[in-house]
């Protein structure tokens, strides 16, 4: 898909052609038109030709003119066809792009990706049974997993990028190099660290972007955060560590998957407006935490300065830190802020990944330990796997290296600003009464709303289940007293439909004020 433009031409008319739009009889007017759709720009208001296209262009993907892998003209070629600037046509592409109707594909041309969801009342009846089990008081192993497999018209839950933008053609065009030079000795076991290509593209990449300073021998590529965790609970238990504070609230996921590796308590410790309580970690008496100081989760907030040094303190007397760096790419409204593991390699492990850069399904992340922890990890990564794929990490460590990266991580803070802004939009339209934490950086909201006793934000995520509606409730992530809300993710939802969501979690909320529950 071309880039957009900001010009707005106007439809190409002949001399002979009054400004009124009529014809003057006897003269011979070119006709402006096109075979696709059989689109005539002559029926477009006189302003307004971008918005007649992409509603054109939408209806007939709703219709099935245009059915799902179709591909859309080339917007030099319609736009000729039509007789309007380039502009017009690229811009009502880019409108579809962003509601997830089209995606671009480089060379590939834009093609339909996908048509709006049925509003049919079948399409949720399914949900109504599993709605208040999935959101029971005390959220299952299993609830990540039955959540993703709920059917939903509008899917609000955290957790990732678009995965529309993913850069295909880039990843194809490395991919293809990466092979074109591939050793056939290279296509066997490797260093279970991981390629030196791709370990010594993150140790620069973490320089670039996070200010720390490593030798790429320190670098561990691992199969996503949740391994990391997982290698460094066997290490952790190894040298008699049993206890591992949490945030709270903090990520319920995390949570389960540290407990479950670590075989051992993770007690809570509470997270306030500048971040993790350093004095409740001290009479915890825990000998390591793990935290989210660069964009904390689910609250957003960012570790305060004098906060930081309470805490290096804390681990400078003897604590060890799991600094997970799950988003700190996607900032919006603030200056980076430098990772933990910058300061105190030697008191901190430092968990970072391209889930929320690139994709989940690549499952590649890094993890780096202080040298006391190094060979336990490495064993416990030697009998996990033997390695990470190997083709995926050289293609990776070309894309950092071209700088391919670097601009798409610009495309997704664009485009992931918008659906922000859209989704604060339409809170403060329907959702007046709730306020709105994290919204500086990261892929999603967090909700604190004032619902009435005996209503709690469980039910009123069980309730938008019900309409089509799928979110987290604050709950989940927290085992403190706290205040009822919400964990909303924007980035991988067009525009429109976060503000139908919104809608409807606006219309539950107003009826669970009334007489009745939600």
């Amino acid at each position: 898909m071309a880039p957009p433009s900001r010009q707005y031409g106007p439809v190409n008319r002949s001399k002979e052609e009054p400004l009124d739009g009529s014809k003057a009889a006897g003269s011979r007017v070119d006709e402006a038109g096109a075979d696709f759709l059989q689109l005539d720009p002559a029926h477009a208001p006189r302003r307004g030709l971008t918005d007649w296209l992409a509603e054109q262009l939408r209806a007939a993907v709703a219709d099935g003119r245009l059915p799902a892998g179709s591909r859309l003209p080339a917007s030099r070629l319609l736009a000729g066809e039509l007789g309007v600037s380039r502009g017009v046509v690229t811009d009502a592409y880019r409108r579809l792009a962003e509601e997830g109707r089209v995606l671009g594909r480089g060379r590939g041309g834009t093609v339909v990706v996908a048509a709006p969801a049925g509003r049919a009342p079948a399409a949720v009846r399914p949900v109504a049974a599993q709605g208040p089990g999935l959101f029971a008081e005390e959220p299952e192993r299993e609830v990540f997993d039955r959540l993703r497999a709920a059917p939903a018209r509008i899917d609000l839950t955290p957790g990732v990028p678009d995965l529309a933008a993913f850069p295909r053609a880039a990843w194809l065009r490395a991919e293809r190099a990466v092979l074109d030079t591939l050793a056939a000795s290279d296509l066997g076991y490797g260093d279970i660290r991981g390629t030196s290509q791709l370990r010594g593209a993150v140790a620069d990449w973490l320089a670039r972007t996070r200010g720390i300073r490593t030798d790429p021998e320190e670098v561990l590529i691992v199969a996503g955060a949740s391994q990391a965790l997982a290698l460094l609970g066997r290490a952790l238990g190894r040298i008699g560590v049993t206890e591992v504070a949490v945030e709270d609230p903090g990520s319920l996921g995390t949570r389960q998957h540290l407990a479950h590796w670590l075989g051992a308590s993770v007690p809570p410790v509470p997270v306030d407006a500048e971040g993790v309580r350093v004095d409740a970690l001290r009479a915890l008496g825990a000998p390591a935490v793990l935290l989210t100081p660069a964009h904390q989760y689910p609250t957003g907030v960012v570790l305060g300065g004098e906060r930081r040094r309470e805490l290096l303190q804390w681990a400078a007397d003897g604590g060890l830190v799991l600094e997970d760096d799950y988003d700190a790419e996607h900032r919006y409204d603030r200056a980076p802020v430098p990772a933990l593991h910058a300061v105190l390699p030697d008191r901190v492990c430092y968990l970072g990944t391209v889930s929320k850069l690139l994709a989940p399904a690549l499952r590649t992340g890094w993890l780096l330990v202080p040298p006391r922890l190094r060979e336990d990890v490495l064993e416990a990564k030697r009998f996990a796997d033997l390695g990470n794929p190997i083709l995926p990490q050289l293609v990776l460590a070309r894309l950092m290296r071209s700088g391919e990266l670097e601009r798409h991580l610009r495309l997704l803070r664009r485009s992931h600003r918008r659906r922000r802004d859209a989704m604060i939009a339409a809170i403060r339209a329907h959702l007046p009464e709730a306020t709105v934490h994290g919204a500086a950086a990261g892929l999603h909201l967090m909700l604190t709303l004032p619902l009435q006793p005996g209503c709690t934000d469980a039910e009123l995520a069980a309730a938008a289940l019900e309409r089509g509606v799928k979110v987290q409730p604050l709950s989940w992530h927290a085992r403190l007293p706290g205040p009822p809300g919400l964990v909303l993710g924007y980035a991988a939802v067009p525009v429109g439909e976060i503000a139908e969501g919104v809608a409807v979690l606006g219309e539950l909320t107003r009826l669970s004020r009334g007489p009745g529950r939600v």
